[in-house]
């Protein structure tokens, strides 16, 4: 299936939410449709244009934004009152800013944590969950990617990832790059959140992607500051805190897509979301790994949404 012709956007607005923080929304396709609240991921990735395509605007209200610090939400990169909390209560402002009674969630890799713990705490507001490349934010998915895992597949990546990182301190690598992103020293921090970036979006797809790796690298900043911040505090939530409350959403349906060889957030954790999600539908993807941008991935997302009553009922 081919993405939709470039989709315009109708209006776009900032949202004040909180003393600090300015959220970019935007809407695009059909202003009576059917409304999708996509979610980016990270967090501190921020929204695309190019995300607009995967709906049909003819069907659907596509509403795309920032989330904190990210995007062209304000202010940029910031981190002050920036947790799960916050992000789950900006989309039930944003919400009740566009006099929305129900809506489908898209969610990817952050974005599908963020679409599972909005859905626990208001499933009265969501029609369906649609979520790809699941993140479910325990300490061991954590460290996977950034201690004891992901780095056997990529081995020269991560050499490359951690060359700057003292020797003495590389038995606690996110610990490390969490103190000099956010330390005084802006030369350093740059540095490090390039690097941060890069081997995120070097590991992001089965084949190389220059494509993929320079989206991440152009939401350098705003991408490491954020997701180390949400990283050294366990996102924000309680260990496990994402299938101890499924019984919370055991009567919304959720299509699950995922890549069979995902690095970022292995397959593991589509599994053991699926397995105590009984009204889950899951969709392994043989060829892919975890960006969206991944053929099969972007095919079966735009088959799920080709059937907009089956998303509603």
């Amino acid at each position: 299936m081919n993405l939709f012709p470039e989709i315009t956007e109708y209006k776009h607005e900032y949202l004040s939410v909180d003393m600090t923080h300015e959220l970019y929304i935007e809407q695009s396709g059909n202003p009576n449709g059917i409304p999708v609240i996509f979610l980016h991921g990270g967090p501190g990735a921020g929204t695309n244009y190019f995300y607009r395509r995967f709906f049909d605007p003819k069907v659907y209200r596509i509403i795309l934004f920032d989330q904190r610090g990210s995007g062209k939400s304000k202010p940029y990169a910031s981190i002050i009152n920036n947790t799960a909390k916050d992000l789950i209560d900006d989309i039930k402002k944003i919400i009740t800013h566009l006099s929305i009674e129900k809506s489908i969630i898209y969610g990817g890799s952050w974005g599908s944590t963020l679409g599972l713990l909005f859905a626990e705490k208001y499933p009265e507001l969501v029609h369906s969950l649609v979520l790809r490349g699941i993140f479910l934010c325990r300490k061991a998915d954590i460290n996977w990617f950034y201690q004891n895992g992901a780095h056997e597949i990529y081995p020269d990546h991560w050499d490359t990832f951690i060359s700057d990182i003292p020797i003495q301190e590389r038995n606690n690598i996110l610990t490390a790059f969490h103190n000099r992103i956010h330390g005084k020293n802006k030369d350093i921090s740059l540095n490090l959140c390039k690097k941060w970036a890069e081997w995120e979006g070097k590991c992001s797809t089965l084949l190389p992607s220059k494509a993929v790796i320079d989206n991440f690298s152009d939401c350098s900043e705003s991408l490491s500051k954020i997701e180390t911040h949400y990283f050294m505090n366990d996102c924000f939530i309680d260990e496990n805190q994402i299938l101890d409350n499924i019984d919370k959403i055991l009567n919304i349906k959720c299509h699950i897509v995922h890549g069979r060889f995902d690095i970022v957030c292995p397959f593991k954790q589509a599994y053991d979301l699926h397995q105590v999600y009984k009204k889950s539908s899951i969709n392994i993807i043989n060829d892919a790994g975890h960006s969206l941008l991944e053929p099969g991935i972007t095919n079966k997302v735009l088959e799920i949404f080709s059937n907009p009553n089956e998303l509603i009922s």
